[in-house]
């Protein structure tokens, strides 16, 4: 394990104020976070009251009890260097800073806090179950139309708003809310511990280490962590898994905005198309109606050609009869002639 440094030796290490520029590496690098809080008892203890809103003196023990060997290298098996914390021998917390944004952190750390929770010796009575406690640091915000600093979450009723119980619990601290920090939460340091964690120059942490000791030892730590070259290959290994799972990210994102147009674009399409297809509804329609009245207009048309032929078949009955009376009047008419003939020769 490390040496610890004392606070009142930080000045001969090193002089934050002749220092200036970029950090070489993240604060909120997840190796270097755990390391400093393994290595740190002090800074340990100070940031879980923090967390817990504790006083000091009411942290009689506290202990890592998931330590990892640092400086060994860090294969797939065990990137996810979340820090399993016991608290008075009664209370465990299970600590992860999750700087990514992989979109399942309510399912992973619900998944975290059960496997913290399931931590009873057979025989034991459930009782006796120890207090459970999922601590999230992010980089990211969970729920964007409800933004928090630090959210405590439980389990409850839904109508009665009853805690089921106080043993099992999910808190979550966004490090891209500092603003939205409470009074509770300035009380007791936790926009300090954000603004350290979220440090990007020498300059931040000059400032920093002038304000608080606890956050001048931390910071005493991380520089003293990061002058071990086998650590600092480690910490240097996570900013490349960052860099590439941001990259990943970056054209997953670009790969979302294009399918959101894509979308956009065929739903304009679709509505396009529902326009149309209404319009061809109307012609159909129009046509329809066309087709009706093309149709009634034949009936009446071949009604009428019915009426004609009738009325030419009486039109020629009534020529034949015409004739016939017309040829009836000539023979009589012949006959009458030839009688007044017949008499005049007569006489």
């Amino acid at each position: 394990m490390t040496k610890q440094i004392p606070p009142d030796l930080f000045d001969g290490i090193i002089r934050l104020d002749d220092s200036q520029g970029d950090l070489p590496f993240h604060m909120w690098n997840d190796y270097l976070f755990r390391a400093l809080l393994q290595v740190n008892s002090e800074v340990l203890k100070a940031f879980v009251c923090s967390l817990l809103y504790l006083e000091p003196q009411e942290v009689t023990s506290i202990a890592i009890l998931n330590p990892i060997v640092l400086g060994d290298a860090i294969d797939d098996k065990t990137y996810i260097l979340d820090i399993f914390v016991e608290v008075n021998g009664r209370t465990r917390l299970n600590l992860e800073l999750q700087v990514i944004n992989e979109r399942n952190w309510p399912e992973r750390s619900l998944c975290y806090l059960c496997r913290t929770f399931d931590s009873m010796n057979r025989g034991e009575n459930y009782r006796n179950a120890r207090t459970a406690i999922q601590i999230g640091i992010v980089n990211f915000t969970l729920f964007k139309q409800n933004p928090e600093f630090f959210s405590n979450y439980y389990m409850i009723n839904e109508k009665n708003r009853q805690i089921y119980t106080r043993k099992f619990r999910l808190c979550v601290l966004d490090l891209t809310q500092i603003e939205l920090a409470t009074k509770q939460d300035r009380k007791f340091g936790l926009d300090k511990w954000a603004a350290l964690l979220t440090a990007a120059t020498w300059e931040d942490l000059s400032m920093l280490a002038n304000e608080d000791q606890t956050l001048k030892s931390a910071i005493v730590t991380i520089v003293q962590l990061t002058e071990d070259e086998k650590i600092r290959l480690q910490c240097e290994a996570r900013e490349d898994y960052y860099r590439r799972t941001e990259g990943r990210e970056e054209l997953l994102r670009e790969t979302e905005e294009e399918r959101d147009q894509l979308k956009t674009q065929l739903n304009q399409t679709a509505a396009r198309l529902d326009q149309t297809t209404a319009k061809l509804g109307q012609t159909e329609a129009k046509l329809d109606q066309a087709t009706a009245e093309r149709d009634l207009a034949n009936t009446k048309l071949a009604q009428a050609a019915t009426e004609r032929d009738q009325l030419e078949t009486q039109l020629n009955q009534t020529a034949a009869e015409l004739k016939q009376a017309l040829e009836a009047l000539e023979l009589l008419r012949k006959r009458g002639s030839d009688s007044s003939e017949t008499e005049d020769s007569q006489t």
